[in-house]
Formats: structure tokens, C-alpha cells, sequence
């Protein structure tokens, strides 16, 4: 073969080789860009698989009301809470102190600055749904505190099923409103009677106190106003920084396999354990109420009260 000859196989041998190499060149970009789509549309997918899930999925939270209930509805509601809103003073009156069943009652707050709110002295509710002594106080509070205004929106909820007094009946106050002339009453309750292991409680968080709310409790859920191995107990009540209660008034145990229906009956029964339980409470905490209000209203300020406000 001659030279030129060879020259010319040689050239069409190197273009044929610089052209196959090109096809190479591109067929691993296209693989390398089928590669990286393919990656971020698996991305996309588990993306978007995420979401679908997340946004149907119930979360434990306060605003699905996760509350175990098992209380009365409709009707049989609202005549539960007509009783236990409208004891009568008479009944009250008859059941004073209670007897012996009150164990513990309002302690004086020496030196604390006058708690008030919208211009009226504060009642401060610290609890949970789950703690059966709040269950037990809760009661109390309620017919108190019906004394001075009105509430709406009071729903039935129980204890933890797992702790002592398991299963008490009560309420909560979580979405209830409270109006009053007299006073104001703010209402904290902290968690659902839900169990959640992964709270710090144990149970599913309901609502968060304010830096404010948490510094009360902090100052007089302790000692000297409790003891040490009390300190930072449920329910607290402060009663505008005069009186505070820090744990239950009487023995939830009064109340144990009762329904809501016969807890309300008994109140006004004022022989009955529940009314000496529950309306002898209602009275030291009306005193302490009546203490911050000026003995305002009479209808609530009875004299059988103002003769329990010298023992606070």
C-alpha cells in the first residue's frame, strides 16, 4: 500500500475512533442526567409521601381533643351542670366546714404584691386532667365559684385510670369560660388524662403556663407555704396572692364509683360524704374568695362564711 494510501486509512481509522469515543462521551452524560432525575424524583416522592402522611396522621395534641371522657352528654350534661353550678346557700350554710372532711384549707400568702387581672383580683388555677386530687377539687371549685359569676363551656373528663383514686369524675376547665363582676379566674390545666411517654409528665400536653404564672407557683408552691417533698404539687390555687392551696382540700376517695350524675345529686345532700367533702371545700374557698373581694357579694358572703374567714 502506499503512503498516501495509509495516510488516508489512518485518518478515517482516527476519526472513526474520535466519533465512537464522542457517542461514549454522550451516552454517559445521558446516563449521569437519567441518574440525578431519577434521584431527585425519589426525593420528590419520599417528600411528598411525608407530607401525605404527616397530614394524616392525629398527633396527641390539645387541639384534637384527645380527653378520655366517658361523662354524661346533651341533656343529662346540662342538668349535671345546672346541680353542681346552683347549690343552694342553704345547703352550703348547713354544711359549714364539713365536718372533719376538709384536711387542708387556704394558707395566707405574707408579702406577696396583689394579684389582679382586666381590673379585678385574680384566682390562679394550676391542674392537669390526669391528677386525681385536681379531679377532686375541681368540684369545689366549680360550686364556689358559681357563687360569684357564671360558667360555659364546663366539660366532663376523669382521672388517669393508672394512678391513685383512678378514674375520679370531674372537669376540666380547658375552653370553659368563667365571667364575674367580682373577680377574674384563669384556669391553667396543664396536660390530658392521655398517657404520652414521651412527655415529661407522662401524659399528653394540653396547655403551657405563662413565664409569669410559672414564677407564682414557683414562689408559693414551696416551702414555708408547703413542704419540701410537696413543693411544685397540683392542683395550686392562689387566691390574688392573699391564700393559696397547693394539693386536694379532702379526700378524693369520696367520690370513687360514683358517677357525675350522683357526685351532683349528693351536693345537696348535706349529710352526705360528697357534700361535706366537696360543698365544706366550696366554703373555705369562697371565704378566701370573699377575702379578696371586700365580703362582696352578700348572696355569696354569708355569715356562715365570714365566720370561716378568721380561720384562713
Amino acid at each position: 500500500m502506499g503512503k498516501a494510501s495509509r495516510t488516508k486509512v489512518d485518518t478515517s481509522r482516527r476519526e472513526k475512533i474520535a466519533a465512537q469515543r464522542a457517542a461514549a462521551r454522550r451516552a454517559q452524560q445521558r446516563n449521569r442526567i437519567l441518574i440525578a432525575s431519577g434521584a431527585i424524583v425519589a426525593v420528590i416522592a419520599v417528600v411528598v409521601a411525608f407530607i401525605v402522611v404527616k397530614a394524616n396522621t392525629k398527633h396527641p395534641t390539645a387541639s384534637s381533643s384527645t380527653s378520655v371522657s366517658n361523662g354524661p352528654t346533651g341533656s343529662a350534661l346540662a342538668g349535671v351542670v345546672s346541680k353542681v353550678t346552683s347549690v343552694s346557700a342553704s345547703t352550703l350554710n348547713s354544711v359549714g366546714n364539713g365536718g372533719g372532711a376538709v384536711t387542708a384549707i387556704p394558707r395566707p400568702i405574707t408579702g406577696g404584691t396583689a394579684l389582679t387581672a382586666n381590673g379585678k383580683p385574680e384566682m390562679l388555677y394550676m391542674g392537669a386532667e390526669y391528677c386525681p386530687y385536681c379531679a377532686a377539687e375541681r368540684w369545689a371549685m366549680i360550686v364556689a365559684l358559681s357563687r360569684f359569676g357564671t360558667f360555659s363551656g364546663l366539660h366532663t373528663v376523669h382521672s388517669s385510670s393508672t394512678d391513685v383514686y383512678a378514674n375520679t369524675p370531674t372537669w376540666s376547665f380547658y375552653k370553659s369560660t368563667y365571667t364575674s363582676q367580682y373577680l377574674t379566674f384563669t384556669p391553667v390545666e396543664l396536660t390530658t388524662n392521655v398517657p404520652d411517654a414521651s412527655s415529661p409528665s407522662g401524659y399528653v400536653t394540653l396547655q403551657t403556663p405563662t413565664a409569669a404564672q410559672s414564677a407564682i407557683q414557683a414562689k408559693y408552691d414551696a416551702p414555708p407555704y408547703v413542704a419540701s417533698a410537696d413543693a411544685g404539687s397540683i392542683p395550686f390555687i392562689d387566691f390574688g396572692n392573699k391564700y393559696m392551696i397547693a394539693g386536694a382540700s379532702y379526700n378524693p376517695q369520696v367520690l370513687s364509683g360514683l358517677s357525675w350524675a350522683q357526685v351532683a345529686a349528693d351536693l345537696s345532700n348535706p349529710s352526705s360524704a360528697v357534700a361535706k367533702g366537696v360543698d365544706g371545700t366550696a366554703n373555705y374557698i369562697t371565704a378566701a374568695i370573699c377575702k379578696m373581694t371586700g365580703n362582696q357579694p352578700a348572696s355569696a358572703c354569708t355569715s356562715t362564711v365570714q365566720s370561716m374567714e378568721a380561720n384562713l
